[in-house]
């Protein structure tokens, strides 16, 4: 029998081919599985968009899509963050829902708004939020949102926790109110007046909150306020400065004369609550039950009185003690009655709000008689 060796050569194609099948196999494994996973991230993607399409049918902008694509929580990372909403962490409950709080695992606290599902207000604020693409969150007196979660009929927003709770527990306490000596007082207002000077002026679109009251104050360890809670607010662009609703809805003792008696509302209402807002951070009264001290009819007709009479310091909360300053607790009851005023082009801008607390140079207008006397 005749054996027929290969040549050198033969043995060197040979090997060659299997070379190059391997490095296109090497080649070809990689791209297939990238391939299949940029195929299943697409099929995701384009499956929530129609789901975000379905679930919120007011959103068109694909821009506003893209923006709700990058906070969307999943329902099971909210449920275990909960300990599936239990009554342990509930922290409260309002017009909207209810609200949990909740730790995320890379650490973070968060606060949970389950958004009750006959709640029309609810939806308006979530559409709200996401509309303005969450730019209000930038402004450390506004209430960031990390999210929301739209899946098995649950509406949801995810905002930052925080810890102190609401102005008003605070506050209207009798003993808790000692937490708030002067310097944090001021601290408040002047955060206050940041906030909205940015929803007023520097937001693109500007915003009118329209439920600005003490509950809607949030308090962060360092007792730095941020305004919460926009399921009311009213958006503009452009030179739009207000509108008119025959629907009037907000809280009581907060509300401004032409707002509640005509529907009519603009950032001069917000300036109202922020009035009314400043003398109660002051007297440590609440003004939506103030008749029934028997003092006055209300907390601004009791402020007034007091300040024609030049007998402001018998107002001013007893648990500050003799320890404020009387010059700048006066000029602080000022702006507040100024804002106040029952005409809204006699009330401030917020900008000029801002620049009469920071610059005790500049000399303030007499105040008038305030609205609803």
């Amino acid at each position: 029998m005749v054996q027929i060796h290969p040549t050198p050569v033969d043995t060197e194609e040979g090997e060659g081919n299997k070379n190059n099948k391997d490095i296109a196999l090497a080649v070809a494994i990689p791209l297939v599985i990238a391939f299949l996973i940029i195929s299943t991230i697409c099929i995701c993607f384009w499956k929530r968009r129609r789901r975000l399409a379905k679930e919120i049918p007011y959103l068109t902008d694909p821009e506003q899509i893209t923006s709700v694509e990058s906070i969307l929580f999943d329902l099971s990372t909210l449920r275990d963050a909960t300990a599936n909403f239990s009554t342990e962490n509930k922290l409260g409950e309002g017009g909207f829902g209810a609200v949990y709080k909740g730790i995320l695992p890379d650490g973070r606290e968060i606060a949970v708004k389950r958004l009750s599902t006959s709640s029309g207000q609810g939806i308006g604020e979530l559409k709200k939020r996401i509309s303005v693409g969450c730019k209000a969150s930038t402004q450390k007196n506004l209430v960031r949102i990390f999210g929301v979660c739209l899946e098995e009929q649950e509406k949801m927003l995810v905002y930052e926790y925080v810890p102190n709770r609401s102005l008003d527990t605070i506050l209207f306490d009798s003993i808790k109110r000692e937490q708030l000596d002067w310097q944090r007082r001021y601290k408040i207002i002047s955060g206050i007046a940041r906030g909205l000077l940015y929803l007023h002026e520097d937001s693109q679109p500007k915003i009118i909150h329209r439920d600005l009251k003490a509950s809607n104050i949030l308090l962060d360890d360092d007792m730095n306020p941020k305004i919460s809670d926009f399921g009311l607010a009213r958006l503009f662009v452009g030179d739009q400065l207000g509108g008119t609703t025959r629907r009037v809805v907000g809280t009581f003792g907060y509300m401004a004369p032409e707002y509640a008696l005509r529907g009519q509302y603009s950032a001069k209402s917000d300036i109202f609550s922020f009035g009314v807002l400043v003398l109660e951070i002051l007297t440590g009264q609440k003004n939506s039950n103030f008749l029934e001290t028997g003092l006055a009819k209300d907390l601004l007709s009791y402020t007034w009185q007091h300040w024609r009479k030049r007998t402001i310091s018998e107002i001013i909360d007893p648990s500050l003690g003799d320890h404020w300053p009387r010059s700048e607790v006066l000029r602080c009851i000022h702006i507040g009655l100024l804002c106040v005023q029952e005409v809204p082009a006699s009330r401030p801008s917020m900008s000029m709000v801002v620049l009469m607390l920071n610059s005790y140079s500049m000399s303030l207008q007499a105040p008038s008689k305030p609205a609803f006397l």
